[in-house]
């Protein structure tokens, strides 16, 4: 294993750690992964959150029960994306996370989030379900 190896392993487990954090309700452990100076943003909403601090305020102030479930986790170097589920008072949101690293830690993080939403009818043949979903045609 060369050095290249040992750091994204490094990275990976310290990904896999935010998630568990985050989903067990561990908010300085969630957080230890970004840099003092990171930027979390929300495309979405427009927002962005300058500074670890502020990003535990914002995520820490959150009012709804939440519930984490990575699905996958792929990335080397410093650009890694994690695919999550986040449950929102029981109400599941589809999550993508874009981290960019610098010296073991997130300096950039960038969250895209989709609600669920029924498939056509006219592409249900050509359609099968994810593992453990099911189509819910509109």
């Amino acid at each position: 294993m060369d050095a290249d190896d040992r750091t994204n392993d490094r990275t990976r487990a310290a990904i896999e750690e935010h998630w568990r954090a985050s989903e067990s309700g561990e908010n300085e452990a969630e957080h230890a992964i970004y840099a003092e100076d990171a930027i979390l943003d929300y495309p979405q909403s427009g927002e962005r959150f300058r500074g670890r601090a502020t990003i535990l305020a914002q995520r820490g102030g959150h009012p709804a029960e939440r519930h984490f479930t990575v699905l996958r986790i792929a990335g080397r170097s410093n650009r890694w994306v994690s695919e999550c589920i986040i449950t929102y008072d029981g109400v599941p949101t589809y999550a993508v996370s874009l981290m960019e690293f610098a010296r073991d830690h997130v300096v950039h993080e960038t969250q895209y989030f989709a609600d669920a939403f029924s498939a056509p009818a006219w592409r249900a043949a050509l359609a099968e379900p994810m593992p453990g979903r099911t189509i819910a045609v509109a």
